[in-house]
Protein backbone atom coordinates (compact mmCIF):
# COMPACT_ATOMS: atom_id res chain seq x y z
CA UNK A 1 0.00 0.00 0.00
CA UNK A 2 2.43 2.61 0.55
CA UNK A 3 4.33 1.75 -2.36
CA UNK A 4 1.46 2.24 -3.72
CA UNK A 5 0.98 5.73 -2.22
CA UNK A 6 4.37 6.67 -3.49
CA UNK A 7 4.21 5.44 -7.41
CA UNK A 8 0.44 7.49 -7.50
CA UNK A 9 2.27 10.81 -6.07
CA UNK A 10 4.74 10.43 -8.36
CA UNK A 11 2.42 9.90 -11.28
CA UNK A 12 0.85 13.12 -10.13
CA UNK A 13 4.07 15.17 -10.79
CA UNK A 14 3.75 15.65 -14.49
CA UNK A 15 -0.12 16.02 -14.38
CA UNK A 16 0.35 19.02 -12.09
CA UNK A 17 3.26 20.37 -13.91
CA UNK A 18 1.06 20.14 -17.60
CA UNK A 19 -1.98 21.60 -16.00
CA UNK A 20 0.55 24.60 -15.05
CA UNK A 21 1.88 24.61 -18.57
CA UNK A 22 -1.53 24.77 -20.35
CA UNK A 23 -3.07 27.29 -17.74
CA UNK A 24 0.10 29.48 -18.20
CA UNK A 25 0.11 29.46 -22.51
CA UNK A 26 -3.94 30.27 -22.40
CA UNK A 27 -3.07 33.30 -19.95
CA UNK A 28 -0.34 34.00 -21.97
CA UNK A 29 -1.96 34.40 -25.24
CA UNK A 30 -5.13 35.69 -23.64
CA UNK A 31 -5.64 39.35 -24.98
CA UNK A 32 -5.45 41.98 -22.82
CA UNK A 33 -2.84 43.50 -20.13
CA UNK A 34 -3.62 42.86 -16.41
CA UNK A 35 -1.43 45.62 -15.74
CA UNK A 36 -2.93 48.53 -18.19
CA UNK A 37 -6.66 46.89 -16.13
CA UNK A 38 -5.29 47.44 -13.00
CA UNK A 39 -3.83 51.03 -13.73
CA UNK A 40 -6.73 52.11 -16.07
CA UNK A 41 -9.17 52.40 -12.51
CA UNK A 42 -7.07 54.84 -11.37
CA UNK A 43 -6.90 57.34 -14.12
CA UNK A 44 -4.69 58.85 -16.56
CA UNK A 45 -1.40 56.90 -16.25
CA UNK A 46 2.22 56.81 -18.34
CA UNK A 47 3.35 54.55 -20.59
CA UNK A 48 6.87 54.40 -17.93
CA UNK A 49 4.75 53.36 -15.00
CA UNK A 50 3.14 50.70 -16.98
CA UNK A 51 6.38 49.45 -18.08
CA UNK A 52 7.51 49.62 -14.59
CA UNK A 53 5.29 47.33 -13.33
CA UNK A 54 5.53 44.75 -16.25
CA UNK A 55 8.86 44.68 -15.48
CA UNK A 56 8.48 44.48 -12.21
CA UNK A 57 6.22 41.37 -12.64
CA UNK A 58 8.47 39.97 -15.32
CA UNK A 59 5.17 40.10 -17.60
CA UNK A 60 7.99 41.82 -20.66
CA UNK A 61 9.82 38.61 -20.69
CA UNK A 62 9.61 35.90 -23.24
CA UNK A 63 7.07 33.04 -22.58
CA UNK A 64 9.81 30.31 -21.73
CA UNK A 65 10.98 32.49 -18.99
CA UNK A 66 8.19 33.53 -17.69
CA UNK A 67 6.87 29.94 -17.17
CA UNK A 68 10.93 28.86 -15.76
CA UNK A 69 10.99 31.37 -12.91
CA UNK A 70 7.57 30.28 -12.18
CA UNK A 71 8.42 27.11 -11.82
CA UNK A 72 11.62 27.64 -10.03
CA UNK A 73 9.47 29.83 -7.57
CA UNK A 74 7.03 27.17 -7.46
CA UNK A 75 9.68 24.44 -6.26
CA UNK A 76 10.09 27.06 -3.09
CA UNK A 77 6.12 27.03 -2.17
CA UNK A 78 5.75 30.54 -3.88
CA UNK A 79 2.35 31.13 -5.65
CA UNK A 80 3.88 34.26 -7.22
CA UNK A 81 2.45 38.07 -6.73
CA UNK A 82 -1.10 38.95 -7.08
CA UNK A 83 -1.06 41.70 -9.95
CA UNK A 84 -4.19 43.45 -8.81
CA UNK A 85 -4.22 42.99 -5.17
CA UNK A 86 -0.20 43.67 -4.89
CA UNK A 87 -0.14 40.81 -2.48
CA UNK A 88 1.48 36.75 -2.19
CA UNK A 89 -1.20 35.06 -4.11
CA UNK A 90 -0.52 31.83 -1.49
CA UNK A 91 -2.24 34.99 1.33
CA UNK A 92 -5.43 35.37 -1.14
CA UNK A 93 -6.18 31.78 -1.68
CA UNK A 94 -5.36 30.82 1.82
CA UNK A 95 -8.04 33.57 2.74
CA UNK A 96 -10.34 32.37 0.42
CA UNK A 97 -10.28 28.74 0.85
CA UNK A 98 -11.97 28.01 4.23
CA UNK A 99 -15.48 29.47 2.94
CA UNK A 100 -14.77 27.27 -0.51
CA UNK A 101 -14.23 24.07 1.69
CA UNK A 102 -16.98 24.62 4.04
CA UNK A 103 -19.44 25.35 1.40
CA UNK A 104 -18.13 21.86 -0.41
CA UNK A 105 -18.48 19.99 2.63
CA UNK A 106 -21.56 20.94 3.30
CA UNK A 107 -22.67 20.71 0.13
CA UNK A 108 -21.46 17.27 -0.45
CA UNK A 109 -22.95 16.13 3.32
CA UNK A 110 -26.79 17.08 1.77
CA UNK A 111 -25.63 15.02 -1.23
CA UNK A 112 -24.84 12.28 0.20
CA UNK A 113 -27.12 11.95 2.96
CA UNK A 114 -30.23 12.27 0.26
CA UNK A 115 -28.56 10.54 -3.03
CA UNK A 116 -27.44 7.33 -1.16
CA UNK A 117 -30.58 6.48 0.64
CA UNK A 118 -32.74 7.33 -2.72
CA UNK A 119 -30.42 4.62 -4.27
CA UNK A 120 -30.67 1.88 -1.80
CA UNK A 121 -34.62 2.55 -1.60
CA UNK A 122 -35.40 3.18 -5.48
CA UNK A 123 -32.85 -0.04 -5.79
CA UNK A 124 -34.70 -2.32 -3.21
CA UNK A 125 -38.64 -0.70 -4.50
CA UNK A 126 -37.50 -1.22 -8.00
CA UNK A 127 -40.19 0.08 -10.89
CA UNK A 128 -42.69 1.31 -7.68
CA UNK A 129 -43.49 4.88 -7.40
CA UNK A 130 -40.93 5.52 -5.36
CA UNK A 131 -38.07 4.51 -8.20
CA UNK A 132 -40.21 6.21 -10.81
CA UNK A 133 -40.10 9.05 -8.62
CA UNK A 134 -36.75 9.13 -7.57
CA UNK A 135 -34.83 8.43 -11.03
CA UNK A 136 -37.01 11.50 -12.16
CA UNK A 137 -35.67 13.80 -9.07
CA UNK A 138 -32.17 12.41 -10.33
CA UNK A 139 -32.70 13.68 -14.36
CA UNK A 140 -33.92 16.73 -12.79
CA UNK A 141 -30.58 17.32 -11.05
CA UNK A 142 -28.18 16.56 -13.57
CA UNK A 143 -30.28 18.38 -16.33
CA UNK A 144 -30.33 21.85 -14.13
CA UNK A 145 -27.34 24.27 -13.96
CA UNK A 146 -26.22 25.28 -10.67
CA UNK A 147 -26.73 28.51 -11.18
CA UNK A 148 -29.92 28.65 -12.67
CA UNK A 149 -31.15 26.10 -9.50
CA UNK A 150 -29.57 28.94 -7.25
CA UNK A 151 -31.40 31.74 -8.39
CA UNK A 152 -34.84 29.45 -8.45
CA UNK A 153 -34.07 28.88 -4.39
CA UNK A 154 -33.24 32.89 -4.11
CA UNK A 155 -36.53 33.69 -5.91
CA UNK A 156 -38.57 31.37 -3.42
CA UNK A 157 -37.15 31.15 0.05
CA UNK A 158 -35.07 34.65 -0.09
CA UNK A 159 -37.15 37.10 -1.94
CA UNK A 160 -41.04 35.35 -1.75
CA UNK A 161 -40.74 33.52 1.90
CA UNK A 162 -37.84 35.60 3.32
CA UNK A 163 -37.04 33.02 5.18
CA UNK A 164 -33.14 32.60 4.13
CA UNK A 165 -30.92 35.07 3.56
CA UNK A 166 -29.52 35.95 -0.25
CA UNK A 167 -25.80 36.65 0.42
CA UNK A 168 -22.86 36.24 2.62
CA UNK A 169 -21.27 33.51 5.47
CA UNK A 170 -23.33 35.36 8.12
CA UNK A 171 -25.51 38.15 9.43
CA UNK A 172 -23.57 41.70 10.82
CA UNK A 173 -24.13 42.73 14.49
CA UNK A 174 -23.96 38.66 15.86
CA UNK A 175 -21.03 39.74 17.69
CA UNK A 176 -19.08 36.14 16.52
CA UNK A 177 -15.52 36.07 15.77
CA UNK A 178 -14.50 33.49 13.85
CA UNK A 179 -10.59 32.12 14.41
CA UNK A 180 -9.94 29.44 11.86
CA UNK A 181 -12.35 31.06 8.56
CA UNK A 182 -14.27 28.01 8.71
CA UNK A 183 -17.42 29.65 10.52
CA UNK A 184 -19.54 27.02 11.38
CA UNK A 185 -16.74 25.07 13.20
CA UNK A 186 -15.72 27.97 15.22
CA UNK A 187 -19.29 28.60 16.40
CA UNK A 188 -19.98 24.98 17.26
CA UNK A 189 -16.58 24.94 19.16
CA UNK A 190 -17.08 28.35 20.68
CA UNK A 191 -20.62 26.94 21.85
CA UNK A 192 -22.20 29.38 20.10
CA UNK A 193 -25.45 28.28 19.01
CA UNK A 194 -26.95 31.27 17.64
CA UNK A 195 -23.61 31.92 15.27
CA UNK A 196 -23.90 28.32 14.02
CA UNK A 197 -27.82 28.71 13.08
CA UNK A 198 -26.96 32.12 11.17
CA UNK A 199 -23.91 30.31 9.41
CA UNK A 200 -26.24 27.21 8.73
CA UNK A 201 -29.28 29.90 7.36
CA UNK A 202 -26.64 31.28 4.92
CA UNK A 203 -25.34 28.01 3.91
CA UNK A 204 -28.23 26.07 2.83
CA UNK A 205 -29.17 27.84 -0.36
CA UNK A 206 -25.56 28.02 -1.84
CA UNK A 207 -25.04 24.41 -0.89
CA UNK A 208 -28.23 22.88 -1.98
CA UNK A 209 -27.62 24.75 -5.83
CA UNK A 210 -24.43 22.91 -5.26
CA UNK A 211 -25.33 19.17 -4.40
CA UNK A 212 -27.77 18.67 -7.32
CA UNK A 213 -25.56 17.63 -9.39
CA UNK A 214 -23.91 15.21 -6.82
CA UNK A 215 -26.74 14.50 -5.38
CA UNK A 216 -28.32 12.84 -8.82
CA UNK A 217 -25.50 11.20 -9.97
CA UNK A 218 -24.98 9.65 -6.97
CA UNK A 219 -28.48 8.59 -6.40
CA UNK A 220 -28.53 6.81 -10.22
CA UNK A 221 -25.06 5.13 -9.75
CA UNK A 222 -26.21 3.93 -6.21
CA UNK A 223 -29.23 2.76 -7.84
CA UNK A 224 -27.80 0.75 -10.54
CA UNK A 225 -25.08 -0.38 -8.57
CA UNK A 226 -26.97 -2.13 -6.02
CA UNK A 227 -29.05 -3.80 -8.46
CA UNK A 228 -26.56 -5.58 -10.05
CA UNK A 229 -24.58 -6.29 -6.40
CA UNK A 230 -28.06 -7.87 -5.00
CA UNK A 231 -28.54 -10.42 -8.22
CA UNK A 232 -24.75 -11.83 -6.80
CA UNK A 233 -24.43 -15.32 -5.81
CA UNK A 234 -23.21 -14.02 -2.41
CA UNK A 235 -26.25 -12.95 -2.03
CA UNK A 236 -28.55 -14.94 -3.07
CA UNK A 237 -26.80 -17.70 -0.30
CA UNK A 238 -27.13 -14.88 2.21
CA UNK A 239 -31.34 -14.81 2.14
CA UNK A 240 -31.15 -18.51 1.52
CA UNK A 241 -29.40 -18.78 5.18
CA UNK A 242 -32.27 -16.66 6.88
CA UNK A 243 -30.35 -13.43 6.94
CA UNK A 244 -32.58 -10.32 7.53
CA UNK A 245 -33.79 -8.78 3.88
CA UNK A 246 -32.10 -5.41 6.08
CA UNK A 247 -29.00 -6.97 6.77
CA UNK A 248 -28.41 -8.59 3.19
CA UNK A 249 -29.00 -5.19 1.51
CA UNK A 250 -26.85 -3.16 3.77
CA UNK A 251 -23.87 -5.33 5.29
CA UNK A 252 -23.63 -7.44 1.97
CA UNK A 253 -24.51 -5.96 -0.58
CA UNK A 254 -24.47 -2.33 -0.43
CA UNK A 255 -21.20 -2.38 1.00
CA UNK A 256 -19.53 -3.75 -2.65
CA UNK A 257 -22.05 -1.43 -4.53
CA UNK A 258 -20.19 1.77 -2.87
CA UNK A 259 -17.39 0.52 -4.73
CA UNK A 260 -17.87 2.56 -8.24
CA UNK A 261 -20.25 5.19 -6.21
CA UNK A 262 -16.73 5.94 -4.15
CA UNK A 263 -15.41 7.21 -7.40
CA UNK A 264 -18.01 9.47 -8.37
CA UNK A 265 -18.05 11.17 -4.67
CA UNK A 266 -14.39 11.84 -4.99
CA UNK A 267 -14.75 12.98 -8.73
CA UNK A 268 -17.78 15.16 -7.30
CA UNK A 269 -15.73 16.66 -4.70
CA UNK A 270 -13.53 18.08 -7.00
CA UNK A 271 -16.13 18.92 -9.48
CA UNK A 272 -17.65 20.73 -6.70
CA UNK A 273 -14.65 22.84 -5.41
CA UNK A 274 -13.66 23.51 -8.61
CA UNK A 275 -16.90 24.31 -10.19
CA UNK A 276 -18.03 26.72 -7.62
CA UNK A 277 -17.32 29.62 -9.39
CA UNK A 278 -20.47 30.31 -10.64
CA UNK A 279 -22.66 29.37 -7.57
CA UNK A 280 -20.46 31.62 -5.43
CA UNK A 281 -20.90 34.64 -7.90
CA UNK A 282 -24.66 34.18 -7.70
CA UNK A 283 -24.99 33.99 -3.63
CA UNK A 284 -22.05 36.85 -2.80
CA UNK A 285 -20.08 34.13 -1.31
CA UNK A 286 -16.61 35.43 -0.18
CA UNK A 287 -14.92 31.55 -1.63
CA UNK A 288 -11.88 30.87 -3.98
CA UNK A 289 -13.99 30.37 -6.56
CA UNK A 290 -15.36 34.14 -6.70
CA UNK A 291 -11.73 35.16 -6.15
CA UNK A 292 -10.59 33.25 -9.38
CA UNK A 293 -13.86 34.65 -11.61
CA UNK A 294 -12.47 38.06 -10.11
CA UNK A 295 -8.71 37.61 -11.09
CA UNK A 296 -10.17 36.05 -14.27
CA UNK A 297 -12.19 39.41 -15.05
CA UNK A 298 -8.96 41.63 -14.18
CA UNK A 299 -6.46 39.26 -15.98
CA UNK A 300 -4.60 38.47 -13.00
CA UNK A 301 -2.37 36.08 -14.45
CA UNK A 302 -0.60 34.96 -11.03
CA UNK A 303 -3.78 34.45 -9.31
CA UNK A 304 -5.35 32.59 -11.71
CA UNK A 305 -2.34 30.44 -12.03
CA UNK A 306 -2.10 29.60 -8.34
CA UNK A 307 -6.02 28.90 -8.10
CA UNK A 308 -6.21 26.37 -10.93
CA UNK A 309 -2.78 24.65 -9.54
CA UNK A 310 -4.73 24.30 -6.01
CA UNK A 311 -7.74 22.81 -7.89
CA UNK A 312 -5.73 20.14 -10.09
CA UNK A 313 -3.50 19.27 -6.96
CA UNK A 314 -6.93 18.83 -4.79
CA UNK A 315 -8.83 16.57 -7.76
CA UNK A 316 -5.06 14.44 -7.49
CA UNK A 317 -5.34 13.90 -3.97
CA UNK A 318 -8.86 13.20 -3.70
CA UNK A 319 -8.34 10.64 -6.63
CA UNK A 320 -6.30 8.73 -4.40
CA UNK A 321 -7.95 8.81 -1.35
CA UNK A 322 -10.96 7.32 -3.63
CA UNK A 323 -8.53 4.43 -4.17
CA UNK A 324 -7.26 4.13 -1.24
CA UNK A 325 -10.99 3.76 0.19
CA UNK A 326 -11.50 0.82 -1.81
CA UNK A 327 -9.23 -1.12 0.45
CA UNK A 328 -11.95 -0.83 3.93
CA UNK A 329 -14.84 -1.45 1.33
CA UNK A 330 -13.30 -4.44 -1.03
CA UNK A 331 -11.06 -6.90 1.72
CA UNK A 332 -9.60 -8.82 -1.69
CA UNK A 333 -8.13 -5.17 -2.42
CA UNK A 334 -6.24 -4.96 1.00
CA UNK A 335 -4.53 -7.82 0.79
CA UNK A 336 -2.79 -6.59 -2.13
CA UNK A 337 -5.10 -8.21 -4.80
CA UNK A 338 -6.63 -4.91 -6.12
CA UNK A 339 -4.85 -1.67 -5.84
CA UNK A 340 -2.07 -1.07 -7.67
Amino acid sequence: MVSYIVRRLVQAVPVLLGVTFVVFLLMYLTPGDPVEVFLGRGGAVTQEEIDRIRREFGLDRPFVEQYGRFLVALGRGDLGQSVVHRRPVGELILERVPATVELTLVAALIALLVGIPAGVAAAVRRYSLLDKGATLLSLLGVSMPGFWLGLVLINVFAVHLRVLPVAGRMAYGTGFEPQTGFYLLDALLQGNGAAALDVLRHLLLPAVAMSATMMAMTMRLTRSSLLETIGQDYVRTARAKGVPERTVVLRHALRNALLPVVTVIALNLGALLGGNMVVETVFGWPGLGRLVVEAVRTHDYPLVRGAVLVYAATYVVLNLLADLSYAFLNPRISHGKGVG
